[in-house]
């Protein structure tokens, strides 16, 4: 008996410390810092929803040039996704950060500053190349850096930052100039710049240079004191050891067809379910379909963050998976609501009323629903899939595939709405039911299980 309590006491110990293993100031604090660029990414991809009127008019532009301008940033993105993976991986996650800083904020005062459009373009662009830098990175980072039980929570919190961000420029769209929008993105980017000098790099890139002592000491830090990190040391050590990166070619071997085909899969359908376009370019829906934009950009606003909140708690209790498949049927309803609102536009006998009711409803669900999920889940999952030996190289595809589309559908979206509103969501709808699809058949569950953990059941 005394022997039975023995084992309970030192069982409940345990699990003790492997609960306040979970959080500590050190790594809530960094969290924070990683993330809070998010913030400025947000404000980048809200920017142009409100303000497009106001910038065409004061800048002089034709639709075809705000749509270039637009499209810029996912252009830039992609091109920084080229490097993100490769300088991460050389330099440290650190120091791709602070280049990415750099960009975004001489973007930024170029748009603030822009006297015409070769200014305006290259901010846009400036800002692209930095959050195509921070797409890659924050997610890995937070992976890398955060125990098992608590890795979706805080990798969601990027989303989480970058809704806010996006709730800053739809509300604030409505009332202040799109210069002063544009420096308000600078605000995080220096926040970050500064914190950067207070935080621990990586332990398992500390441990991938040879510099186990000092991967142990930040572990230990980022654990708490009292936390026993022997066997997480030790599945990093291994891994690391076991690994060596591979090269593009070698990529698209058997082996690595499972994961390859989840990564570039998740970020193809993100990002032609319409995200980007009608992230971009929501407040012109708005106005298409005859309903307030004010109002609506307010609207949005107020319930983004609120729901990416929800997806916050829900990745860890939910799970990856059905929390996925769930975003998506929610961008599916939205998707099928905005084709029946105009669809059902100008038709005899039908309330004027029903097609700017319909849009408000579809754009509010797809809102919604893309903050409570897909717009994190990709990355997550990206973050949590790969081995250390193929981290680089699909990390990089896998981000040039995101920004790549991403640039695709926000030109093209604008000559979209132009050939067909009703076509264009119905496209997007089926895209939307096909994720689902995906998800059910190709998408492991990745929850409560380290990084190590999940690399060892794709073995088996």
């Amino acid at each position: 008996m005394e022997g039975e309590t023995r084992s309970i006491e030192k069982g409940l110990l345990l699990v003790n410390k492997e609960e306040s293993a979970n959080t500590t100031p050190l790594l809530v604090f960094t969290t924070f810092i990683i993330v809070s660029a998010s913030f400025s990414f947000g404000v980048a991809l809200g920017h142009t929803a409100g303000t497009m009127a106001s910038i065409m008019e004061d800048l002089d532009l034709s639709i075809t040039q705000f749509s270039v301008f637009g499209s810029l940033l996912t252009f830039g993105g992609m091109l920084g996704a080229i490097f993100s993976a490769t300088i991460a991986d050389s330099f440290g996650c650190k120091m791709t950060l602070w280049i990415s800083e750099v960009f975004c904020i001489s973007g930024w005062f170029a748009i603030a500053l822009a006297k015409n459009i070769i200014w305006l373009d290259l901010g846009r662009f400036f800002v692209g190349i930095g959050v195509g830098l921070l797409s890659y990175v924050v997610p890995v980072y937070i992976a890398e850096i955060t125990p098992k039980t608590v890795r979706g929570t805080y990798t969601f919190s990027n989303q989480l930052l970058q809704n806010c961000g996006v709730a800053t420029a739809y509300y604030l769209g409505n009332f202040i100039s799109w210069r002063i929008i544009a420096l308000i993105g600078i605000l995080p980017c220096l926040i970050q710049l500064v914190g950067l000098f207070f935080v621990p790099e990586s332990p398992r890139w500390l441990a991938k240079e040879g510099r186990d002592e000092e991967c142990e000491v930040v572990l230990q830090k980022l654990r708490g004191d009292e936390a026993d990190i022997v066997k997480e040391t030790r599945e990093i050590m291994i891994s690391v050891d076991a690994s060596a990166n591979i090269s593009m070619r070698s990529l698209f071997k058997r082996k690595y067809s499972h994961q390859l085909t989840i990564g570039v899969g998740l970020m193809l359908l993100q990002q032609l379910s319409g995200s980007a376009g009608l992230g971009y370019y929501v407040g012109s829906v708005f106005d298409l379909a005859g309903f307030p934009s004010r109002i609506g950009m307010t609207v949005l606003s107020i319930v983004v963050v609120p729901k990416a909140i929800l997806g916050l708690i829900l990745v860890e209790r939910w799970g990856r998976r059905p929390l996925l498949m769930a975003s998506a049927f929610g961008l599916c309803l939205g998707c099928i609501s905005l084709a029946l609102a105009f669809g059902l536009k100008g038709v005899p006998g039908i309330n004027v009323n029903v097609t700017p009711t319909l849009a408000f409803i579809g754009i509010l669900t797809f809102v919604m629903m893309f903050a409570a999920g897909l717009g994190a889940l990709p990355w997550i999952i990206m973050s949590e899939i790969f081995p250390m030996d193929m981290k680089v190289v699909a990390g990089s595809l896998v981000s040039i595939t995101n920004w790549f589309t991403g640039w695709i559908v926000s030109y093209c979206f604008n000559f979209m709405l132009l050939w067909s509103p009703t076509g264009t969501f119905i496209i997007f709808a089926t895209i939307c039911g096909a994720t689902i699809v995906f998800a059910w058949c190709l998408v492991p569950e990745t929850r409560g299980l380290t990084l190590e953990e999940i690399q060892l059941r794709r073995a088996h």
